[in-house]
Protein backbone atom coordinates (compact mmCIF):
# COMPACT_ATOMS: atom_id res chain seq x y z
CA UNK A 1 0.00 0.00 0.00
CA UNK A 2 1.27 3.27 -1.13
CA UNK A 3 1.86 6.50 1.76
CA UNK A 4 -1.05 7.62 -0.96
CA UNK A 5 -3.44 5.18 -0.14
CA UNK A 6 -2.53 4.71 3.59
CA UNK A 7 -4.04 8.53 3.54
CA UNK A 8 -6.88 8.23 2.21
CA UNK A 9 -7.61 4.87 3.94
CA UNK A 10 -7.40 6.67 7.35
CA UNK A 11 -9.61 9.78 6.06
CA UNK A 12 -12.47 7.56 5.27
CA UNK A 13 -11.35 5.59 8.54
CA UNK A 14 -11.98 8.97 10.37
CA UNK A 15 -8.68 9.41 11.63
CA UNK A 16 -7.69 12.62 10.06
CA UNK A 17 -5.07 13.46 12.18
CA UNK A 18 -2.96 10.48 11.07
CA UNK A 19 -3.65 11.07 7.78
CA UNK A 20 -2.01 14.50 7.98
CA UNK A 21 1.00 13.44 9.40
CA UNK A 22 1.82 11.48 6.93
CA UNK A 23 1.63 14.10 3.84
CA UNK A 24 4.78 15.79 4.71
CA UNK A 25 6.29 12.29 3.84
CA UNK A 26 4.91 12.23 0.26
CA UNK A 27 6.13 15.37 0.15
CA UNK A 28 9.39 14.97 0.88
CA UNK A 29 9.89 11.47 -0.19
CA UNK A 30 6.84 10.43 -2.31
CA UNK A 31 7.39 10.44 -6.43
CA UNK A 32 5.68 12.22 -9.02
CA UNK A 33 2.90 9.86 -8.96
CA UNK A 34 2.35 9.93 -5.75
CA UNK A 35 2.69 14.06 -5.40
CA UNK A 36 -0.13 14.11 -8.65
CA UNK A 37 -2.30 11.71 -5.96
CA UNK A 38 -1.76 13.62 -2.98
CA UNK A 39 -2.68 16.70 -4.64
CA UNK A 40 -5.65 15.31 -6.02
CA UNK A 41 -6.63 14.17 -2.55
CA UNK A 42 -5.79 17.32 -1.02
CA UNK A 43 -7.96 19.45 -3.47
CA UNK A 44 -11.07 17.69 -3.16
CA UNK A 45 -10.86 17.75 0.99
CA UNK A 46 -10.98 21.67 0.94
CA UNK A 47 -7.16 21.93 1.12
CA UNK A 48 -6.45 24.12 -2.18
CA UNK A 49 -3.30 26.11 -0.21
CA UNK A 50 -1.35 22.41 0.66
CA UNK A 51 -2.25 21.45 -2.58
CA UNK A 52 -1.07 24.38 -4.46
CA UNK A 53 2.80 23.60 -3.03
CA UNK A 54 3.05 19.86 -5.02
CA UNK A 55 1.43 21.36 -8.09
CA UNK A 56 3.92 24.02 -8.51
CA UNK A 57 6.73 21.91 -8.32
CA UNK A 58 5.42 19.24 -10.41
CA UNK A 59 4.67 22.24 -12.95
CA UNK A 60 8.00 22.79 -12.88
CA UNK A 61 9.71 19.49 -13.23
CA UNK A 62 7.12 18.81 -16.33
CA UNK A 63 6.48 22.44 -18.39
CA UNK A 64 4.96 20.91 -20.86
CA UNK A 65 2.15 18.67 -19.11
CA UNK A 66 -0.89 20.44 -19.72
CA UNK A 67 -2.82 18.43 -17.26
CA UNK A 68 -0.95 19.34 -14.52
CA UNK A 69 -1.17 23.14 -15.35
CA UNK A 70 -5.45 22.85 -15.96
CA UNK A 71 -5.66 21.36 -12.24
CA UNK A 72 -3.25 24.00 -10.91
CA UNK A 73 -5.17 26.44 -12.49
CA UNK A 74 -8.04 25.56 -11.12
CA UNK A 75 -6.18 25.49 -8.10
CA UNK A 76 -5.48 29.02 -8.51
CA UNK A 77 -8.86 29.82 -8.91
CA UNK A 78 -10.25 28.02 -6.10
CA UNK A 79 -7.44 30.38 -3.97
CA UNK A 80 -8.54 33.48 -6.15
CA UNK A 81 -5.68 34.30 -7.85
CA UNK A 82 -7.36 34.05 -11.35
CA UNK A 83 -4.28 36.14 -12.93
CA UNK A 84 -2.20 33.24 -12.28
CA UNK A 85 -4.46 30.78 -13.17
CA UNK A 86 -5.07 32.68 -16.69
CA UNK A 87 -0.83 33.03 -17.61
CA UNK A 88 -0.86 29.38 -17.08
CA UNK A 89 -3.73 28.39 -19.13
CA UNK A 90 -2.32 30.66 -21.72
CA UNK A 91 0.47 28.75 -21.80
CA UNK A 92 -1.56 25.39 -22.74
CA UNK A 93 -0.76 25.03 -26.78
CA UNK A 94 -3.55 23.99 -29.28
CA UNK A 95 -2.55 20.84 -29.63
CA UNK A 96 -2.22 19.95 -25.91
CA UNK A 97 -5.36 17.38 -25.27
CA UNK A 98 -6.00 19.89 -22.71
CA UNK A 99 -6.12 23.23 -25.13
CA UNK A 100 -10.53 22.62 -25.07
CA UNK A 101 -10.51 22.66 -21.21
CA UNK A 102 -8.69 24.99 -20.59
CA UNK A 103 -10.47 27.38 -23.20
CA UNK A 104 -13.40 26.78 -21.38
CA UNK A 105 -11.89 27.42 -17.90
CA UNK A 106 -10.00 30.74 -19.02
CA UNK A 107 -13.66 31.38 -20.91
CA UNK A 108 -15.33 31.33 -16.91
CA UNK A 109 -12.66 33.22 -15.53
CA UNK A 110 -12.96 36.02 -17.89
CA UNK A 111 -16.82 36.16 -17.81
CA UNK A 112 -16.20 36.73 -14.07
CA UNK A 113 -13.92 39.15 -14.47
CA UNK A 114 -16.46 41.29 -16.82
CA UNK A 115 -14.26 40.62 -20.11
CA UNK A 116 -17.45 38.76 -21.59
CA UNK A 117 -15.76 39.62 -25.31
CA UNK A 118 -12.44 37.48 -24.45
CA UNK A 119 -14.82 34.67 -22.87
CA UNK A 120 -16.29 34.62 -26.28
CA UNK A 121 -13.00 34.31 -28.42
CA UNK A 122 -11.84 31.39 -25.57
CA UNK A 123 -15.20 29.65 -26.39
CA UNK A 124 -14.81 29.89 -30.17
CA UNK A 125 -11.84 28.82 -29.82
CA UNK A 126 -12.73 25.62 -27.82
CA UNK A 127 -15.85 25.54 -30.40
CA UNK A 128 -12.92 25.37 -33.67
CA UNK A 129 -10.93 22.42 -32.30
CA UNK A 130 -13.78 20.44 -30.89
CA UNK A 131 -17.66 21.59 -32.91
CA UNK A 132 -18.90 18.40 -31.42
CA UNK A 133 -17.80 18.90 -27.58
CA UNK A 134 -21.38 19.05 -26.06
CA UNK A 135 -19.77 21.01 -22.60
CA UNK A 136 -18.36 23.58 -25.47
CA UNK A 137 -21.67 23.99 -27.44
CA UNK A 138 -23.39 24.44 -24.12
CA UNK A 139 -20.88 26.95 -22.70
CA UNK A 140 -21.53 29.01 -26.21
CA UNK A 141 -25.20 28.94 -25.99
CA UNK A 142 -25.32 30.10 -21.70
CA UNK A 143 -22.83 32.15 -22.64
CA UNK A 144 -25.05 34.43 -25.32
CA UNK A 145 -27.93 33.70 -23.36
CA UNK A 146 -26.85 35.21 -20.16
CA UNK A 147 -25.68 38.03 -22.26
CA UNK A 148 -29.62 38.37 -23.85
CA UNK A 149 -28.03 37.63 -27.24
CA UNK A 150 -30.91 34.81 -27.80
CA UNK A 151 -30.95 34.63 -30.93
CA UNK A 152 -27.35 33.47 -31.23
CA UNK A 153 -27.50 30.78 -28.80
CA UNK A 154 -30.82 29.57 -30.42
CA UNK A 155 -28.04 26.93 -33.05
CA UNK A 156 -26.18 26.23 -29.84
CA UNK A 157 -28.89 24.74 -27.77
CA UNK A 158 -30.07 23.11 -31.05
CA UNK A 159 -26.91 21.23 -31.60
CA UNK A 160 -27.10 20.14 -27.27
CA UNK A 161 -30.55 19.24 -27.51
CA UNK A 162 -29.90 16.71 -30.34
CA UNK A 163 -27.43 14.68 -27.84
CA UNK A 164 -28.59 15.94 -24.48
CA UNK A 165 -31.58 15.97 -22.07
CA UNK A 166 -29.91 17.57 -19.38
CA UNK A 167 -27.22 19.83 -18.74
CA UNK A 168 -25.11 21.17 -15.41
CA UNK A 169 -28.83 21.04 -14.22
CA UNK A 170 -30.59 22.83 -16.86
CA UNK A 171 -33.22 21.16 -18.94
CA UNK A 172 -32.12 21.93 -22.56
CA UNK A 173 -35.03 21.50 -24.02
CA UNK A 174 -36.96 23.93 -21.97
CA UNK A 175 -33.72 26.90 -22.13
CA UNK A 176 -34.21 26.25 -25.91
CA UNK A 177 -37.96 27.47 -25.88
CA UNK A 178 -36.76 30.36 -23.74
CA UNK A 179 -34.29 31.30 -25.95
CA UNK A 180 -36.65 31.34 -28.88
CA UNK A 181 -39.10 33.53 -27.53
CA UNK A 182 -37.00 35.68 -26.03
CA UNK A 183 -35.47 36.61 -29.76
CA UNK A 184 -39.46 36.86 -30.92
CA UNK A 185 -39.73 33.47 -32.14
CA UNK A 186 -42.77 32.81 -30.47
CA UNK A 187 -44.12 30.50 -32.26
CA UNK A 188 -41.14 28.58 -33.34
CA UNK A 189 -41.00 28.10 -29.25
CA UNK A 190 -43.98 26.56 -28.74
CA UNK A 191 -43.44 22.33 -29.79
CA UNK A 192 -40.46 23.18 -27.01
CA UNK A 193 -42.22 24.34 -24.40
CA UNK A 194 -44.72 21.23 -24.97
CA UNK A 195 -41.60 18.60 -25.06
CA UNK A 196 -40.48 20.76 -21.65
CA UNK A 197 -43.94 20.48 -19.54
CA UNK A 198 -43.84 16.81 -21.04
CA UNK A 199 -40.39 16.56 -18.93
CA UNK A 200 -41.82 18.23 -15.37
CA UNK A 201 -44.67 20.69 -14.70
CA UNK A 202 -43.94 23.49 -12.66
CA UNK A 203 -45.14 27.34 -12.49
CA UNK A 204 -42.50 28.92 -14.31
CA UNK A 205 -42.42 26.20 -17.20
CA UNK A 206 -46.37 26.84 -17.69
CA UNK A 207 -45.87 30.80 -17.23
CA UNK A 208 -43.72 31.14 -19.97
CA UNK A 209 -45.34 28.73 -22.50
CA UNK A 210 -48.96 30.47 -21.60
CA UNK A 211 -47.30 33.80 -21.85
CA UNK A 212 -45.36 32.24 -25.39
CA UNK A 213 -48.76 31.41 -26.67
CA UNK A 214 -50.24 34.98 -25.89
CA UNK A 215 -47.34 36.71 -28.14
CA UNK A 216 -47.91 34.42 -30.70
CA UNK A 217 -51.60 35.23 -31.10
CA UNK A 218 -52.43 31.41 -29.49
CA UNK A 219 -54.48 32.91 -26.89
CA UNK A 220 -57.11 29.64 -26.34
CA UNK A 221 -53.18 27.71 -25.89
CA UNK A 222 -52.32 30.91 -23.62
CA UNK A 223 -55.69 30.81 -22.02
CA UNK A 224 -55.31 27.01 -21.00
CA UNK A 225 -51.55 27.07 -19.93
CA UNK A 226 -52.10 29.81 -17.47
CA UNK A 227 -55.30 28.10 -16.11
CA UNK A 228 -53.21 25.16 -15.69
CA UNK A 229 -51.12 27.13 -13.68
CA UNK A 230 -53.39 28.95 -11.86
CA UNK A 231 -54.65 25.79 -10.36
CA UNK A 232 -50.72 24.67 -9.65
CA UNK A 233 -49.83 27.53 -7.68
CA UNK A 234 -53.02 30.35 -7.69
CA UNK A 235 -50.14 32.39 -5.74
CA UNK A 236 -48.25 33.05 -8.83
CA UNK A 237 -48.75 36.70 -9.38
CA UNK A 238 -47.59 37.60 -12.48
CA UNK A 239 -49.90 34.98 -14.49
CA UNK A 240 -53.17 36.97 -13.72
CA UNK A 241 -52.17 40.21 -15.81
CA UNK A 242 -51.29 37.91 -19.33
CA UNK A 243 -54.60 35.53 -18.70
CA UNK A 244 -56.77 38.84 -18.19
CA UNK A 245 -54.78 39.88 -21.38
CA UNK A 246 -55.86 36.49 -23.43
CA UNK A 247 -59.12 36.90 -21.97
CA UNK A 248 -59.65 40.29 -23.42
CA UNK A 249 -58.17 39.15 -27.04
CA UNK A 250 -60.48 37.01 -27.03
CA UNK A 251 -63.13 38.87 -26.77
CA UNK A 252 -64.23 38.40 -23.24
CA UNK A 253 -63.46 41.56 -21.06
CA UNK A 254 -66.17 41.09 -18.34
CA UNK A 255 -63.61 37.69 -17.64
CA UNK A 256 -60.63 39.49 -18.21
CA UNK A 257 -61.29 42.12 -15.81
CA UNK A 258 -62.99 39.19 -12.95
CA UNK A 259 -59.52 37.93 -13.56
CA UNK A 260 -57.17 41.30 -12.72
CA UNK A 261 -59.51 41.22 -9.53
CA UNK A 262 -58.64 37.28 -8.87
CA UNK A 263 -55.14 38.98 -9.04
CA UNK A 264 -54.70 41.96 -6.54
CA UNK A 265 -56.70 39.73 -4.20
CA UNK A 266 -53.65 37.75 -4.67
CA UNK A 267 -51.13 40.87 -4.76
CA UNK A 268 -52.76 43.68 -3.46
CA UNK A 269 -49.15 45.80 -4.31
CA UNK A 270 -49.16 44.66 -7.59
CA UNK A 271 -49.38 48.46 -9.57
CA UNK A 272 -49.69 46.71 -13.70
CA UNK A 273 -52.39 44.87 -11.86
CA UNK A 274 -54.06 47.82 -10.86
CA UNK A 275 -53.51 50.31 -13.81
CA UNK A 276 -55.09 47.36 -16.05
CA UNK A 277 -57.66 46.68 -13.74
CA UNK A 278 -58.60 50.13 -14.29
CA UNK A 279 -58.38 50.70 -18.22
CA UNK A 280 -60.63 47.08 -17.90
CA UNK A 281 -63.63 48.73 -15.90
CA UNK A 282 -63.73 52.38 -17.88
CA UNK A 283 -63.89 49.52 -20.94
CA UNK A 284 -66.80 48.47 -18.97
CA UNK A 285 -67.91 52.09 -18.20
CA UNK A 286 -67.30 51.28 -14.79
CA UNK A 287 -66.00 54.83 -14.10
CA UNK A 288 -65.82 54.56 -10.22
CA UNK A 289 -64.22 51.00 -10.26
CA UNK A 290 -61.73 52.53 -12.46
CA UNK A 291 -60.76 55.22 -10.69
CA UNK A 292 -60.44 53.60 -7.38
CA UNK A 293 -58.34 51.03 -9.09
CA UNK A 294 -56.40 54.19 -10.31
CA UNK A 295 -55.67 55.76 -7.16
CA UNK A 296 -54.66 52.10 -5.68
CA UNK A 297 -51.90 52.08 -8.26
CA UNK A 298 -50.26 55.80 -7.37
CA UNK A 299 -50.36 55.17 -3.68
CA UNK A 300 -48.29 51.91 -4.99
CA UNK A 301 -46.13 54.31 -6.66
CA UNK A 302 -46.90 58.58 -6.66
CA UNK A 303 -45.03 58.48 -10.02
CA UNK A 304 -46.42 55.86 -12.22
CA UNK A 305 -46.67 57.95 -15.08
CA UNK A 306 -49.19 56.17 -17.24
CA UNK A 307 -51.63 55.28 -14.23
CA UNK A 308 -51.13 59.25 -14.11
CA UNK A 309 -52.30 59.62 -18.20
CA UNK A 310 -55.31 57.20 -17.78
CA UNK A 311 -57.13 58.94 -14.30
CA UNK A 312 -56.11 62.16 -15.92
CA UNK A 313 -57.96 61.10 -19.41
CA UNK A 314 -60.83 59.92 -16.87
CA UNK A 315 -61.35 63.14 -15.57
CA UNK A 316 -61.13 65.13 -18.45
CA UNK A 317 -63.84 62.98 -19.62
CA UNK A 318 -65.77 63.68 -16.35
CA UNK A 319 -65.09 67.70 -16.78
CA UNK A 320 -63.46 67.60 -13.04
CA UNK A 321 -60.85 70.17 -14.46
CA UNK A 322 -59.43 71.09 -11.12
CA UNK A 323 -58.63 67.67 -10.09
CA UNK A 324 -56.84 67.34 -13.10
CA UNK A 325 -54.82 70.21 -12.84
CA UNK A 326 -54.22 69.19 -9.12
CA UNK A 327 -52.75 66.07 -10.06
CA UNK A 328 -50.50 66.79 -12.86
CA UNK A 329 -48.72 69.72 -11.15
CA UNK A 330 -48.38 67.58 -8.24
CA UNK A 331 -46.85 64.95 -10.14
CA UNK A 332 -44.28 67.88 -11.79
CA UNK A 333 -43.65 68.97 -8.51
CA UNK A 334 -42.56 65.50 -7.53
CA UNK A 335 -40.24 65.28 -10.26
CA UNK A 336 -42.43 63.21 -12.94
CA UNK A 337 -43.31 64.13 -16.26
CA UNK A 338 -44.92 63.10 -19.65
CA UNK A 339 -45.54 65.44 -22.30
CA UNK A 340 -48.92 64.54 -22.31
CA UNK A 341 -49.30 66.39 -18.80
CA UNK A 342 -48.97 69.41 -21.23
CA UNK A 343 -51.59 68.55 -23.29
CA UNK A 344 -54.37 67.46 -20.49
CA UNK A 345 -52.74 70.93 -18.61
CA UNK A 346 -54.00 72.99 -21.59
CA UNK A 347 -56.94 71.43 -22.05
CA UNK A 348 -57.98 71.53 -18.42
CA UNK A 349 -56.99 75.04 -18.01
CA UNK A 350 -58.73 76.19 -20.90
CA UNK A 351 -62.02 75.29 -19.53
CA UNK A 352 -60.94 76.51 -16.17
CA UNK A 353 -60.49 79.74 -18.35
CA UNK A 354 -56.73 80.10 -17.11
CA UNK A 355 -55.69 81.00 -20.36
CA UNK A 356 -52.64 82.21 -20.27
CA UNK A 357 -51.71 79.15 -18.65
CA UNK A 358 -53.31 76.92 -20.88
CA UNK A 359 -51.52 78.88 -23.99
CA UNK A 360 -48.23 77.78 -22.36
CA UNK A 361 -49.30 74.18 -22.23
CA UNK A 362 -50.37 73.92 -25.49
CA UNK A 363 -47.16 75.72 -27.04
CA UNK A 364 -44.92 73.09 -24.89
CA UNK A 365 -47.09 70.40 -26.01
CA UNK A 366 -46.78 71.21 -29.50
CA UNK A 367 -42.97 70.15 -29.52
CA UNK A 368 -44.22 66.91 -28.34
CA UNK A 369 -48.00 66.40 -30.79
CA UNK A 370 -46.95 68.26 -33.77
CA UNK A 371 -47.29 65.51 -35.85
CA UNK A 372 -50.53 64.24 -34.20
CA UNK A 373 -53.89 65.71 -36.12
CA UNK A 374 -56.12 65.58 -33.27
CA UNK A 375 -54.08 67.90 -30.95
CA UNK A 376 -53.23 70.08 -33.88
CA UNK A 377 -56.97 70.66 -34.36
CA UNK A 378 -57.49 71.32 -30.71
CA UNK A 379 -54.44 73.82 -30.57
CA UNK A 380 -55.65 75.65 -33.75
CA UNK A 381 -58.93 76.00 -32.47
CA UNK A 382 -57.83 77.78 -29.17
CA UNK A 383 -55.64 79.78 -30.92
CA UNK A 384 -58.58 80.95 -32.70
CA UNK A 385 -60.33 81.85 -29.95
CA UNK A 386 -57.44 83.74 -28.11
CA UNK A 387 -58.08 85.65 -31.86
CA UNK A 388 -54.44 84.71 -32.69
CA UNK A 389 -55.65 83.97 -36.33
CA UNK A 390 -51.93 83.84 -37.98
CA UNK A 391 -50.79 81.32 -35.34
CA UNK A 392 -53.83 79.56 -36.36
CA UNK A 393 -53.34 79.67 -39.92
CA UNK A 394 -50.08 78.25 -39.50
CA UNK A 395 -51.32 75.29 -37.23
CA UNK A 396 -54.01 74.27 -39.84
CA UNK A 397 -51.53 74.35 -42.46
CA UNK A 398 -49.37 71.82 -40.82
CA UNK A 399 -52.94 69.69 -40.48
CA UNK A 400 -54.01 69.71 -44.16
CA UNK A 401 -50.24 68.82 -45.28
CA UNK A 402 -50.46 66.21 -42.84
CA UNK A 403 -53.71 65.08 -43.66
CA UNK A 404 -55.20 66.25 -47.21
CA UNK A 405 -58.36 64.55 -47.00
CA UNK A 406 -59.33 66.60 -43.90
CA UNK A 407 -62.54 68.92 -45.07
CA UNK A 408 -62.96 70.89 -42.08
CA UNK A 409 -59.14 71.71 -41.75
CA UNK A 410 -59.12 72.84 -45.20
CA UNK A 411 -62.28 75.12 -44.95
CA UNK A 412 -60.98 76.58 -41.88
CA UNK A 413 -58.01 77.52 -43.30
CA UNK A 414 -59.60 79.12 -46.13
CA UNK A 415 -61.41 81.08 -43.92
CA UNK A 416 -58.18 82.16 -42.04
CA UNK A 417 -56.61 82.97 -45.35
CA UNK A 418 -59.74 85.75 -45.69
Amino acid sequence: MTRVEQIIRLVENGNIGQALALVPEVKKYGNDEEKYALADCLYAWGMPEEAKGLLEELAARYPDDGDIRLFLAEVYTELEAEDEALALLAEVGEDDPQFVRACLLAADLYEMQGLTEVSERKLRQAYKKAPDELIVQFALAELYFSLGEYAKSVPFYEQVQKNARELAGVLVVERLAEALSRSGEFEAALPYYEEALNEKTDSRTLFAYGFTALQAGYTQTAIDKLNALKELDPDYAPLYVYLAKAYEQEGQPRKSYETVLEGVKIDEWNKELRLYAGKLALKLNKPAEAEEQLKKALEIDGGYIEALTVLSALWLHEQRYEDVVALLEQAMADGEYDPQFEWDLGRAKHRLEMYGDALNHYAEAYNFFKNNVDFLEEYGYFLIEEGNRAAAREIFQQIVGLDPSHTEAAEMLLELEE
